[in-house]
């Protein structure tokens, strides 16, 4: 359909003139949504559940303070100075079941008063959120990736250390110990950390205790595990085979030197694709008491010139190849393994989407538990986001060799911009409560259709 010039141009000369009352406008119109999924997971008494052991704030409990926290990260603001942007919200007051937000001392003052229980019943609380969305999902095999992720802090906190940081060095540091479930990119539980640590400290226990769980929840299932190289030792591969887990991990080359002098003599490989090429044993490291499959894998790729460039001449590209052994012990074949194994990168997009969309390389406060207590607000805000998706949409992928995510999500920044920061207004004509946004098309579908499907699921 063609238009005119003279309907589609306009020439505007006139600026509007400030003005300032209260309407009841909000910018977060898409919270509605979102507040209706916490009702269906009971969310806000379960979270002053994770608090009934201590007393009671007279005003702000526990339980509103960290719904507070998950809004903030879900809202899209980072320091909590900028509570003060949206402290007037009137669908965020409805949220949180307040009339007025506390101020930032007030929640500091109060997470203050929380102890390591608090973060354990936190902990636990995040595992059952999840735990009964894979029982609805009713999946087969659950794969669960484990590594750690640095986020650092220019001033002191405590509990934080100065470790190995590429990035910021000499920072003091945070160093937690993640689990993540490949099928949905949420994190199951976590394991916070001093950032001096090696990152398979207290890895044994925090791995079992995750494995142990997950089975005891969901008997039957098929649980499959992937680590890289800094979890490689005979106590974790040990209680891996003791508990009939399906793992694969990668093994350093500096901790067995025999590895080397078989990649050295080995003459005839397998090739797997364009690029790859393997072979692979059945071998026994002299201080283990049994044998493990090994596969060596060779990666064709380009070599880094450091010479000087001469854009005048052609410079020709040169190409070497790259290596790496992994263990295993899943029977199937070594190029589905090599993809299963290659598969355990998706882990690193579900870290930089919490550290970019959900502030959690954020660290707020000087005091170690707030700052656990933060740091599992954002990982619960990332995780409901994605029980945002699952719950409105229905899954629409299959299980691959790669164990990808098997719905295609979107992250928490493009969920922001689409969904939640939508203007409205709050009114009430004939006494009934509304929530008014502008007449798109798209919008008011989305909204429709998203509002009905988790009004059916409650």
């Amino acid at each position: 359909m063609k238009h005119s010039a003279q309907t589609v141009l306009r020439t505007y000369r006139c600026m509007p003139t400030l003005a300032f009352e209260h309407q009841r406008l909000t910018s977060f119109a898409g919270m509605i949504l979102f507040w209706q999924l916490f009702k269906n997971l009971q969310l806000l008494p379960r979270l002053e559940a994770c608090f009934e052991h201590l007393r009671r704030s007279s005003i702000f409990t526990y339980g509103r303070i960290v719904l507070l926290l998950i809004v903030h990260v879900l809202a899209g603001y980072r320091r909590l100075r900028d509570i003060r942007f949206y402290k007037h919200d009137p669908l965020i007051k409805r949220v949180l079941g307040l009339g007025m937000l506390p101020n930032v001392s007030t929640i500091s003052r109060i997470l203050s008063t929380a102890d390591e229980q608090c973060v354990l019943n936190l902990r636990r609380l995040c595992r059952q959120l999840l735990l009964h969305r894979l029982r609805v999902c009713a999946l087969a095999r659950i794969t669960l990736d484990f590594d750690g992720s640095v986020f650092s802090t220019k001033r002191h906190a405590e509990g934080s250390a100065v470790g190995y940081n590429k990035k910021h060095k000499g920072w003091r540091s945070y160093y937690p110990l993640f689990c993540t479930i490949a099928q949905t990119g949420q994190v199951f539980d976590l394991l916070h950390r001093p950032g001096n640590v090696h990152d398979s400290r207290d890895a044994l226990a925090f791995i079992a205790s995750c494995i142990d769980e997950l089975r005891l929840a969901l008997p039957g299932v098929i649980v499959e595990v992937r680590m890289d190289a800094a979890f490689f030792g005979k106590d974790i591969v040990s209680m891996l085979i003791d508990r009939s887990i399906q793992f694969s991990i990668s093994v350093p080359f500096e901790r067995l030197v025999e590895l080397k002098r078989k990649i050295e003599t080995r003459l005839r490989w397998t090739t797997s694709n364009v690029d790859t090429a393997f072979f692979e044993q059945t071998w026994k490291p002299k201080s283990w008491d049994h044998a493990c499959r090994f596969l060596f894998v060779r990666t064709r790729q380009e070599v880094q010139s450091k010479e000087p460039i001469q854009l005048d001449l052609f410079i020709p590209q040169e190409f070497g190849y790259a290596h790496k052994v992994i263990l295993t012990n899943k029977t199937t074949s070594a190029a589905q393994v090599i993809d299963f194994h290659n598969g355990r990168g998706s882990q690193e997009n579900v870290f930089a989407e919490l550290k970019t969309d959900a502030n959690m390389e954020y660290i707020p406060f000087n005091r170690l538990i707030p700052n656990q207590a933060y740091l599992l607000s954002a990982v619960l805000a990332h995780n409901l986001n994605r029980e945002f998706q699952m719950a409105t949409s229905d899954k629409q992928r299959n299980t691959t060799f790669k164990r990808i995510q098997l719905w295609p999500f979107q992250r928490i920044g493009t969920i922001r911009r689409n969904i939640i920061n939508r203007a409205a207004r709050l009114t009430e004509p004939a006494g009934a409560l509304t929530l008014t946004v502008s007449a798109d098309q798209k919008i008011a579908q989305l909204f429709t259709e998203t509002s009905t499907t988790l009004t059916k699921a409650a």
